[in-house]
């Protein structure tokens, strides 16, 4: 529910604040008063596009907040704790939006700034506002249908929503089904590559670091004879040639000798010993090294058909690393990415059997559904056609009839397989027609009018529509409408507001009548509007606004049928309320 409204510097609104509550307020005052920027602020705080030609001239920005009272559970609550806006204890959220008047405009909820579609989310919840221009959208074949929808009730709508889920899914597995399909040829050229390059690296059949190992080897087979050489020549460089002699110099030898050299006078010295000590340790290292070299010299072979064998061995890795990666490592990789990827290939024939005749399965399912929610809608449609057409009787449209026609399009569709379109019959003898070609601006309001009350007393009634928490604002819904159908109009609306709030700019005092709580606003004589100039009248000050209403002036014969007025409203408000 809507609680308060402040508007500051918008239009001709210098800073005023609407004070609202339960049931059906009206909002009268003479013309140019103002009325139309409450109705401009309420777009505001909705989310609705800014205009820096509303901001009042002189002022540096427009501002617009509201408090709104969200219980715990509702859908514009939980879309409000999503975006972070911050709730008071009392369940109390308060959004604002503001417009400077060099055209930048900024939304706030709960004290944080948020994006403007976050105040239209929460206000689709919250707020239906219904004026010349939005009665244009009960001439969109989605909202007509919508409506029918709404009255048909919860088993309407729970079929819908299994409908829904079949539909969202048969969408779904004929896409897949379809790109399948397009692309068989491709993914077959896709599935002979893979099986080739898996073929290839199965034949070869390659290891980690095989490559690197097979490097290695094949320098040495390429160098061997250098290699045994230069092994020979160093191990005779340390432990001497066998076939030389005594007179030959190795440097086993010569430390031998330095050695003997030391041991000779080593007990004078510990520094000396110490030396021969580590000679001693040269020697032994020198003599290791010299037998490891006579063992690799001996093992060193020049082999001409192994090193071939390597170096085919490495033409069949480097083949697979030019097609598959940098190394055998990625070559590796690949083959293990590549292999389940065919198993899916290879797989399309079977996927698209069963997508095939899952695809099948959910249309059938779905046209057995469509024919259901057509029935369905065809015994609402009357329903609803009925009760439309009683609420434009008393609306001073006594011979008008309102049709829901539903009609089978043979085409699927995400809520059904029906068009719904809603027709006027203006008159016993004429043809029904579309509302969008049959009914003038004064008649679409009160269909629009009548719609909106039969959907809010509908005996059928989805208690998960969440529409009971909707504040309805009505802006010209009495355009055109005088005398015996005013009252009724007004009567209406009170109905409407049984349980709901209703707000209703009017100028009509059969309509005012009506009114739970009753706002005048005023202009100043300087043609501002003030905070002192939304008034809530009492009971003495409603006379007088609904005499002005009636004879533009305060008479004592205006003022006697405003009585009177107010009275009839106050009886049949107690008789509707029980």
């Amino acid at each position: 529910m809507l609680e308060e409204l402040r508007i500051r510097g918008l239009g001709v609104i210098a800073d005023a604040t609407l004070e609202l509550g339960p049931g059906l307020t009206v909002l009268t005052g003479e013309t140019g008063a103002g009325k139309t920027m409450v109705l401009t602020g309420l777009a505001l705080i909705a989310g609705g596009k800014t205009d820096a030609g509303l901001v009042r001239p002189g002022e540096e920005r427009a501002s617009v907040e509201a408090r709104w009272r969200l219980p715990a559970d509702s859908p514009a609550r939980l879309r409000a704790d999503e975006a972070g806006a911050a709730v008071d204890e009392d369940d109390a959220l308060v959004v604002a939006r503001t417009v400077a008047s060099g055209g930048r405009s900024r939304a706030v909820a709960g004290g944080s700034g948020v994006p403007a579609q976050v105040l239209a989310d929460i206000s689709e919840h919250v707020l239906a506002v219904h004026g010349q221009h939005d009665q244009l959208r009960l001439l969109r074949p989605a909202e007509q249908r919508a409506a029918l929808d709404r009255f048909a009730g919860p088993g309407l709508a729970a079929r819908l929503t299994a409908y829904g889920l079949d539909f969202a899914r048969w969408r779904e597995v004929a896409a897949e089904l379809d790109d399948l399909t397009a692309r068989a040829q491709e993914r077959a050229r896709e599935a002979e590559l893979l099986r080739a390059g898996l073929d290839r690296v199965a034949a070869v059949a390659p290891e980690v670091g095989e490559d690197e190992r097979l490097r290695a080897e094949a320098e040495r087979l390429t160098h061997a004879e250098q290699l045994g050489l230069a092994a020979t020549e160093a191990r005779t460089s340390l432990a001497g040639d066998d076939d030389a002699g005594e007179g030959s110099v190795d440097v086993l030898g010569l430390v031998a000798r330095a050695r003997r050299a030391l041991g000779a006078v080593a007990e004078h010295d510990p520094a000396l010993a110490a030396l021969g000590s580590r000679l001693a340790d040269v020697g032994v290292a020198a003599a290791e090294i010299a037998s490891e070299l006579t063992a690799y010299a001996a093992g060193v072979e020049v082999d001409p058909v192994r090193l071939a064998d390597v170096q085919d061995r490495r033409a069949a890795l480097g083949a697979l690393t030019r097609l598959y990666g940098p190394d055998l490592a990625d070559v590796l990789a690949w083959a293990r990415d590549a292999a389940p990827r065919l198993l899916a290939l290879d797989d399309d024939g079977d996927r698209r059997a069963a997508l095939t005749a899952e695809r099948d399965q959910l249309r059938a399912r779905l046209e057995e559904a469509a024919s259901a929610i057509g029935a369905e809608r065809r015994r609402a449609a009357e329903r609803f056609s009925a009760a439309v057409s009683e609420e434009l009787t008393a609306l001073a449209m006594p011979h008008a009839r309102v049709i829901a026609d539903v009609t089978d399009v043979g085409e699927l569709r995400p809520l059904g397989r029906d068009a719904v379109e809603l027709q006027l019959t203006p008159h016993p003898g004429s043809p029904a027609r579309p509302l969008a070609r049959g009914a003038s601006g004064g008649e679409l309001s009160r269909v629009m009018l009548a719609v909106e009350v039969v959907l809010a007393t509908r005996p059928a009634a989805d208690p998960t529509a969440g529409d009971a928490a909707m504040t309805l604002v009505f802006d010209e819904v009495d355009a055109g409408v005088g005398g015996r159908a005013a009252v009724e109009v007004g009567r209406r609306l009170a109905r409407l507001a049984r349980g709901r709030q209703v707000v209703v700019v009017t100028h009509l005092p059969q309509v005012a009548a009506f009114a739970d709580r009753h706002l005048l606003v005023r202009r100043d004589d300087d043609g501002s509007v003030t905070a002192s100039d939304v008034v809530p009248l009492a009971d003495a000050d409603r006379v007088i606004e609904l005499s002005r209403m009636l004879a533009g002036l305060d008479s004592a014969l205006a003022q006697g049928h405003a009585e009177e007025l107010l009275a009839l409203a106050r009886s049949e408000r107690h008789v509707d309320r029980g």
